[in-house]
């Protein structure tokens, strides 16, 4: 008699739609069905939640090592499986940055070790992030943590010959170079999105060619190689319009798009509260129906949370002085709800793909984004959709507190995450 754990999801709305019976047996999905056998296993009323493949990220800051009084891995990861991720990739802005196999395996250790979801490391594509010369990224791929994807994010790599001499390199292994679309010479001193509000707030305005001749230049660059380009945080209605152009041309780009660029604005910056000071910045009302309908329509591929941590004292300041950036893997799932589901703009097989199908083929992972059927890895979401509750961030699992939803009441809430058929959160609480 076999010693592996079952677990029977039963009654559970596969992608959305007719209840289905779920069998976890060890590590994979045994079978799925209605009616299935609920002998010794423990059975979870799943009647009404949607069940997704487990959730994968492509953007995570975990700040470790070297900046742990923001994340750590075990923080960071714990984070990630209350927002129903089984994956995430963290991002190379450590101190020292991970631009070496041994800092990215000490990343990829850390992550076994935590057991809460996976880490894939994402290793810096220059040294020390300056944009001079190339990181080990051929020693990086052969490490025991197989990176693939490689960024400089929080800088842009905005020499060209770097770049292409990048996008070159990573080619003989199928890699991918997620560039931060940022021309710094046009951002110095900028605050904010550049517009009617940054004049009437007299700060300094980030424009939105400063994004976009940057993608413009890359996408250029990558069909010019003949290699693999990821657009990260991709936040304007023209840059939306540079990657579907040349997702036309048939070129190898794919784009994420953020949870907080999906639903906020720059109207928010006339409160001076830090908290909604980020890179890229917060942009329009136009551009965020831009985003929404690009990510229905496939030209942006996938959502990425930028999940960027701080400690209380780098955004309870002045604006001026504050860090950029957001938490974002607890909440994730209920922005994408709020404005993609329940707007019509996406069906839960939409936001199946969009979070965890594409992001795990862009990173070229193994065992996530899977379908839910007999065989495959037990790696799953399951989602109270009718959930309706206020974001407090008082009880976070992340070690920061910097949301832009505090107060604001946002739909869903994971109720279940299992990796490799372990359940890591149960009723909504870490295991």
């Amino acid at each position: 008699m076999s010693d592996t754990h079952k677990t029977l999801l039963r009654g559970a709305k596969v992608l959305g739609g007719e209840p289905r019976d779920v069998l976890i047996e060890g590590e994979r999905i045994a079978g799925v069905g209605t009616g299935l056998d609920a002998d010794g296993a423990t059975v979870i009323d799943a009647a009404g939640q949607i069940l997704l493949p487990g959730l994968v990220d492509l953007h995570t800051h975990l700040r470790e090592p070297g900046r742990e009084d923001s994340e750590t891995v075990l923080t960071g990861t714990r984070a990630a499986a209350i927002g129903g991720f089984t994956a995430v990739h963290a991002m190379a802005n450590t101190f020292p940055v991970a631009d070496t196999a041994g800092v990215v395996e000490q990343v990829w250790r850390l992550g076994k070790e935590s057991g809460y979801c996976d880490v894939q490391p994402v290793g810096a594509v220059t040294v020390g992030l300056e944009g001079k010369k190339l990181a080990e990224l051929g020693a990086m791929r052969d490490s025991a943590a197989g990176v693939r994807v490689f960024s400089d994010d929080g800088k842009c790599v905005d020499d060209a010959v770097i770049m292409r001499r990048a996008l070159e390199y990573v080619k003989a292994f199928d890699g991918v170079i997620a560039q931060h679309a940022q021309e710094p010479r046009l951002t110095e001193g900028a605050q904010m999105n550049e517009g009617i509000v940054s004049a009437e707030l007299g700060l300094g305005g980030w424009p939105a060619v400063a994004e976009e001749s940057i993608i413009a230049r890359d996408v250029l660059l990558a069909a010019h190689v003949g290699s693999r380009v990821h657009i990260c945080h991709l936040s304007t209605a023209g840059s939306v319009e540079i990657v579907r152009w040349a997702k036309s041309k048939g070129w190898n780009v794919t784009a994420e798009v953020t949870p907080h660029h999906l639903l906020l604005t720059d109207e928010l910056v006339r409160s001076y509260d830090p908290v909604f000071k980020v890179n890229p910045p917060l942009r329009t009302e136009a551009d965020v129906m831009a985003l929404r309908e690009a990510l229905a329509d496939g030209t942006i591929d996938c959502v990425a949370t930028d999940h960027a941590p701080h400690p209380h004292e780098d955004k309870d300041c002045e604006w001026g002085a504050a860090a950029m950036g957001m938490v974002g893997l607890e909440t994730a799932l209920s922005v994408v709800q709020h404005t993609m589901v329940d707007t019509g703009l996406l069906d839960w097989t939409g936001v199946a793909d969009r979070m965890s199908v594409r992001p795990s083929a862009i990173g070229r992972l193994t065992g996530h984004g899977r379908p839910i059927a007999a065989g495959e890895p037990a790696n799953l979401t399951l989602l109270d959709s009718a959930y309706r509750g206020v974001v407090n961030p008082a009880g976070f699992a992340s070690r920061s507190r910097n949301t832009p939803y505090e107060g604001r009441e946002l739909p869903g809430r994971v109720a279940y995450t299992f990796l490799r058929g372990r359940a890591t959160v149960v009723d909504g609480k870490l295991v």
